[in-house]
């Protein structure tokens, strides 16, 4: 516990200022080095027997997916993303692993699961941070996640009988869920405390719950793919926590939904 206490603090100690007086372009680049780490652990975990190879085509087409979402216009991304499934098919079925047209099938989707996992969900963080309040909805991002973790760790320890889904995370119970929905709900009222015209009561609810649920999805899948992988954690990177894709995984999966409803709600993408 101390070791996970002293890691998350450390990287709290990081983080946090560089966000808030880094500017865009700061969390530009904390974004590219996860986006680095993250490939790495994946391409660890889904191709053991060549990571490294697998790591350099991640990076290839994941971080050109990323820089054109990122960077580029919005009506590229589309072809960019087809762009990437029709070169990966062609790198795995025109030489497949040893001749074997089973692998290469499921290599395709290996790969093709990395490259819309970690580059599409990271891209919408930077952009997130450019609306307007985009500092205030870096801290939604984190705190939904987070705060919902916390609500949802003593929710479960203290009270949860009933398990989530216990076939991918035999721990997690459905009082841990609706903990990290008091968690995240919370978190955000804290939030709206400090920038109350960026958020009403009402998106606290919505937000709390909605991507509150979002969140533990994003853990559930992750935590199913590294059973699938036969791996207890994605890395090593954080002392007490694994990798880095163990702490991120809901906040991944926060990023889209959070932008959609920014976008769709709240009128804040032009």
């Amino acid at each position: 516990m101390k070791t996970r206490l002293l890691a998350a603090l450390v990287g709290l100690a990081v983080l946090l200022p560089s966000i808030i007086w880094g500017g865009s372009l700061a969390v530009q680049i904390i974004v590219a080095f996860a986006l680095v780490v993250c490939f790495d652990e994946y391409a660890r975990m889904a191709f053991p027997e060549a990571p490294m190879r697998a790591l350099v085509w991640l990076l290839l087409t994941g971080g050109s997916l990323y820089g054109t979402a990122v960077y580029g216009p919005a009506a590229a991304v589309g072809p960019a993303a087809a762009m990437v499934v029709f070169a990966t098919f062609l790198l795995m079925m025109l030489r497949p692993p040893e001749g074997d047209l089973e692998r290469a099938v499921a290599g395709v989707g290996r790969y093709l699961l990395g490259v819309g996992w970690i580059a599409g969900f990271f891209a919408f963080i930077p952009h997130l941070r450019e609306l307007e309040f985009g500092l205030t909805w870096l801290f939604v991002l984190l705190v939904i996640p987070w705060s919902g973790d916390t609500g949802g760790y003593f929710a479960g320890r203290f009270l949860g009988k009933a398990k989530l889904y216990e076939l991918v995370s035999p721990k997690k119970t459905w009082a841990g869920v609706y903990g990290g929905w008091a968690g995240s709900i919370v978190g955000l009222l804290v939030v709206r405390a400090v920038v109350p015209e960026a958020l009403t009561v009402v998106d606290c609810l919505v937000l709390g719950v909605g991507l509150g649920s979002a969140g533990v999805c994003g853990d559930l899948c992750e935590s199913m793919v590294k059973r699938a992988f036969k791996v207890k954690d994605s890395g090593w990177i954080m002392p007490g926590h694994g990798g880095l894709l163990d702490r991120v995984d809901s906040v991944l999966f926060v990023a889209p939904p959070l932008f959609v409803y920014l976008a769709l709600i709240k009128g804040a993408v032009g």
